[in-house]
């Protein structure tokens, strides 16, 4: 039973939280479980088989592949930070999760989040070198240059998610230990505490903004060149080749900081918790799903990287 809202928590240490999640009865849950577990699935085995493609796959060993194999790690690793915790949910009757438990999911959420936006920035400058700056190119992204690029989106994410936890979980909790979500967030966090959540906000909604605003900037000027650089070649087929690849990127990217965007670097802009959950199963469960399946799919070289995979396990 939910304590009432004016209820004082804090005059004892706060042991653990509630995840109320979606609301319905058993058969609700039993379809959200389905839902939430064909998603999740679907993420592990596309991730895990872009990795594993890109790991063998001598073809493959790039910079833009680099970058695609620790896309899909980040989005592996986003995916389950969160999915099984809410799967376990839907089947208990308790849904508890402890305060340190909640702490460690929102920084381990919050630093995968990060990171992925701007691993994905990192993406498009390595498209902008090597379709604008081919002559440059193999020297810009040398191999130690594309791993120095991984670590710091990695360092920054670490950065970013050290603040935005030491922040949250530092206020007091005494409204209710009622989360009104299906995970550890910091919107439904900050609607429990009952100190002054302004500093919390600003902080938020400054960081999250510029790192939005920021990389979505670098994306945009990035490709913004790279079309220019296409339009002006007179090869159809390589104009179509790069389009193909290039609007892999744009896709994942338009998924991604859309709905980021939408919960975190705008104030007031999801008008109800209800519809702030079902944005969140889009960045946190669809999007890993769907960015497999939009490189694969759209990408010669990595269709014939699985194909040759599956050929030479047969053969053996």
């Amino acid at each position: 039973m939910q304590p009432p809202k004016n209820g004082n928590l804090s005059e004892m240490p706060l042991l653990e939280f509630v995840l109320e999640g979606f609301e319905g009865g058993p058969q609700t849950q039993a379809l959200l479980f389905a839902l939430f577990l064909a998603l999740y699935v679907v993420a592990v085995l596309g991730n895990l088989t872009m990795i594993v493609v890109i790991t063998l796959d001598a073809h493959l060993h790039s910079p833009m592949y680099f970058f695609l194999k620790n896309l899909s790690f980040l989005d592996l690793c986003y995916s389950s930070i969160i999915a099984p915790k809410a799967l376990a949910n839907f089947l208990s009757s308790s849904k508890v999760i402890t305060f340190k438990g909640c702490a460690t999911q929102f920084f381990f959420f919050s630093m995968m989040g990060t990171t992925e936006a701007f691993l994905l920035a990192v993406m498009a400058y390595d498209r902008f070198m090597a379709i604008c700056s081919p002559l440059l190119y193999p020297i810009t992204m040398y191999p130690s240059v594309c791993a120095c690029l991984v670590l710091g989106s990695y360092c920054g994410g670490c950065f970013n998610s050290i603040l935005q936890t030491s922040f949250t979980f530092s206020l007091p909790f005494c409204s209710s230990n009622h989360i009104n979500h299906f995970f550890c967030d910091v919107v439904p966090l900050l609607q429990l505490t009952c100190a002054n959540t302004a500093i919390n906000k600003l902080v938020m909604f400054g960081l999250c903004g510029l790192i939005i605003v920021g990389t979505t900037l670098m994306v945009l000027v990035s490709y913004g060149y790279i079309t220019l650089t296409i339009l002006r070649m007179h090869s159809g087929g390589g104009r179509h080749k790069l389009f193909s690849t290039c609007g892999s990127h744009m896709t994942a990217v338009s998924l991604f900081y859309g709905t980021v965007f939408v919960m975190y670097a705008q104030p007031g802009a999801v008008q109800s918790m209800e519809q702030g959950k079902v944005v969140s199963v889009f960045y946190t469960l669809v999007i890993p799903m769907l960015n497999p399946l939009i490189y694969s799919l759209r990408n010669k070289d990595v269709k014939d990287a699985l194909q040759r995979l599956i050929q030479k396990h047969i053969a053996t």
